[in-house]
């Protein structure tokens, strides 16, 4: 389970995000919680090992 968080900002059609909002309501869901397993599942289709992946903090990129 991921225990830091970082902001990814998607711009779309006002009326799809409208849609998605709605249906993610509906089973009880947030956005971001679908977005997030969207995410897992196109990485681990891609065969992309993102749990040993180094990341670069932005804000200290000497570390």
């Amino acid at each position: 389970m991921e225990t830091k968080t970082a902001r990814f900002t998607v711009l779309l059609d006002p009326r799809k995000k409208k849609a998605f909002e709605q249906l993610c309501a509906s089973q009880d869901l947030t956005p971001s919680q679908v977005v997030r397993q969207l995410i897992r599942k196109y990485l681990e289709q891609h065969d992309v090992d993102f749990m040993n992946q180094e990341v670069q903090d932005r804000k200290h990129p000497d570390r």
